[in-house]
């Protein structure tokens, strides 16, 4: 995403993908997706609802012909905003689901067990391949979409690309692991300021780092209050507010 949108606070959590993949989710719930879509009900539902959020928080920052990251940024908090109120009008008709859907909301690995690391692993395949497959022209893309075209780069073709090979895992994991905040801040940044900025490296390290960050997340999360567990959204959110505030600081120092 902050390849794509060149934004670096462009993050699954902060545009509102998450969200609207929670609320996705949510509503497969409450409806009885399951009986119709079985165990894939929840991520279907999570993708429609985190795809159709990041198309329209594009067009919506996108609608002069260009968009800035501020315009960006508060189309995400809006749309992401909405998505989370319908969310908790869903949870209030839930009636005794409710407690358990706040549960996932809040983040956790306990929810689910190992039949769901399949549904995953075919989604991080598929995302990683497509993302993969493009990671060059992210590369050209970090320039103007002008110079883009001008050097044979199908901007249009690149734009669906990602957004669907990204959209697919951010939806799979909030489906089965509920809203984790501020990992995709985090996560790049920390690998590119080691590695840099080559897609062909950075797309395949940040998963890799990703994982090993969310088990340590997960770790404290199990111990720092045991014998009580704390939602994985808590920790990392702890570390990734002050991460995003400074990112914020720095972003408009550059500017």
């Amino acid at each position: 995403y902050q390849g794509l949108f060149r934004n670096p606070l462009a993050d699954p959590y902060i545009v509102g993908v998450a969200s609207g993949a929670g609320f996705g989710a949510i509503a497969m719930v409450v409806i009885g997706g399951a009986a119709v879509f079985g165990v894939v009900a929840m991520p279907f539902g999570a993708f429609v609802g985190a795809f159709c959020v990041v198309v329209l928080v594009y067009f919506i920052a996108a609608q002069r012909g260009n968009y800035s990251n501020n315009d960006l940024i508060l189309a995400g908090i809006a749309i992401g905003t909405l998505t989370s109120a319908l969310t908790t009008y869903l949870m209030i008709r839930a009636g005794r689901q409710a407690s358990q859907l706040l549960a996932f909301l809040l983040g956790s690995f306990s929810t689910v067990g190992w039949s769901a690391v399949w549904i995953v692993a075919l989604a991080l395949v598929v995302g990683i391949t497509l993302l993969l497959i493009v990671s060059r022209d992210l590369n050209v893309l970090l320039f103007t979409e002008e110079q883009a075209l001008f050097l044979g780069i199908n901007v249009s073709t690149i734009r669906w690309v990602v957004i669907t090979g990204a959209t697919l895992m951010t939806a799979t994991a909030v489906a089965f692991h509920g809203l984790i905040g501020f990992v995709g801040i985090i996560v790049p940044h920390s690998v590119r300021l080691v590695f840099g900025g080559d897609h062909r490296k950075l797309i395949p390290l940040s998963a890799l780092y990703g994982a090993v960050f969310l088990v340590c997340a997960d770790m404290i999360a199990r111990t720092i209050t045991a014998p009580q567990e704390l939602p994985l959204g808590i920790v990392t959110s702890c570390c990734g507010a002050p991460f995003f505030l400074w990112q914020l600081l720095t972003s408009k120092r550059a500017l």
